[in-house]
């Protein structure tokens, strides 16, 4: 019988193998709640906002699945 992995930073989702990126918004649709971000990489990617509310460009979120899960550090006052 194999062990159970739970979903860890090590191991990834265990639903999907994908893991949660950092994405800095560059810009928002607050109608669709949509955003565009980039990546570290630079690899623009379209955002789901829906759960952490409001964003604005130069926030930074923790996006997963294509879906914002967290907002990563404070937010910028510009």
């Amino acid at each position: 019988m194999s062990e159970a992995v739970a979903c860890t930073v090590e191991h990834g989702c265990i639903t999907c193998g994908d893991v949660a990126v950092e994405v800095r918004v560059i810009m928002v649709d607050s109608a669709s709640e949509l955003a565009t971000g980039s990546d570290e990489t630079g690899l623009a990617t379209e955002v789901d906002t829906m759960l952490v509310g409001p964003v604005k460009p130069g926030d930074r979120l923790l996006v997963h699945a294509g879906t914002a899960i967290a907002r990563v550090g404070p937010e910028d006052s510009s």
